[in-house]
């Protein structure tokens, strides 16, 4: 079910709770003119860092297949918009309460490993089982439920206040981050 700022099933674990807590703290303090802005932030694709270096070693090692089943919707946001929308929302007083920061375009996990492979000319990639990512996780010390849980997530507040986003699609994304 795509999530807006205002609907959606959030559900349970790690991430949701994390989420809950922290904006449970947040609001609980207003302080007079000061304008509370939440950012719901999408997975950050960046050359540099954050996911975008693992996931291409796994690509260039023929591990770049779907994770899991491959269905769970994969939120994102290049870095550049990140940064931009950022500064849009500090620009523009009238902007306040939760918004949520990724593209308007969610793909599936399966989608957006495809999309990886193409640009790094793999035409093949191994799909990686739940055990076998419990695995990498430990190694990595994240939670698997980063990569399995679906985040249908759609920035319906950012687009209405007027916010122009330059990557929308994965596939100029990725493509101006592939190093």
């Amino acid at each position: 079910t795509p999530m807006t700022e205002a609907k959606g099933e959030y559900g349970r674990g790690f991430s949701v709770d994390v989420c809950k807590q922290w904006e449970a703290c947040f609001f609980n303090h207003s302080f007079q003119d000061v304008r509370q802005v939440v950012l719901r932030t999408a997975i950050a694709l960046g050359k540099q860092g954050g996911v975008m270096k693992p996931f291409r070693n796994l690509v260039k090692f023929g591990l770049g297949g779907k994770m899991g089943n491959g269905k769970q919707q994969f939120s994102w946001i290049h870095e550049l918009d990140f940064c931009r929308s950022v500064e849009f929302l500090i620009q523009h007083e009238n902007c306040k309460g939760v918004y949520n920061i990724a593209s308007p375009y969610p793909i599936t996990n399966e989608y957006f490993m495809k999309t990886l492979r193409n640009q790094y000319h793999q035409s093949f990639g191994l799909n990686l089982k739940k055990w076998m990512l419990e695995i990498g996780a430990l190694f990595i010390q994240t939670e698997t439920e980063l990569i399995l849980k679906s985040r249908y997530v759609i920035p319906k507040k950012l687009v209405k206040e007027g916010f122009q986003f330059r990557f929308e699609k994965i596939e100029e994304a990725v493509e101006n981050l592939a190093i």
